[in-house]
């Protein structure tokens, strides 16, 4: 099978980071990323997830805030409001 050379950036810390891990599973990073690319194309998808940050709604703070909204308008010291949508003005 011929082989290429591939290229890529990567911040330097990260690559370290990289090298070691992979030292640790007992192969080099040429070895991970052939690895990530012939799964990549056997199941024609990322073989991990990716996501772009976690939801907002269910952060901490927010989860407080709405239990803390939530207990007001149960003991009777909020009100209910209805909520507008745009254009149904």
């Amino acid at each position: 099978m011929a082989q290429t050379t591939m290229s890529i950036r990567i911040d330097e810390t990260l690559k370290k980071q990289l090298d070691a891990v992979c030292n640790d599973f007992g192969m080099n990073t040429s070895t991970a990323f052939t690895i990530f690319a012939k799964t990549l194309v056997r199941e024609r998808r990322i073989p991990f997830e990716i996501s772009a940050s976690a939801d907002p709604f269910y952060c901490e703070k927010n989860q407080k805030r709405l239990k803390k909204s939530i207990d007001a308008l149960n003991s009777g010291k909020d009100t209910v409001h209805e909520l507008i949508e745009a254009g149904d003005e």
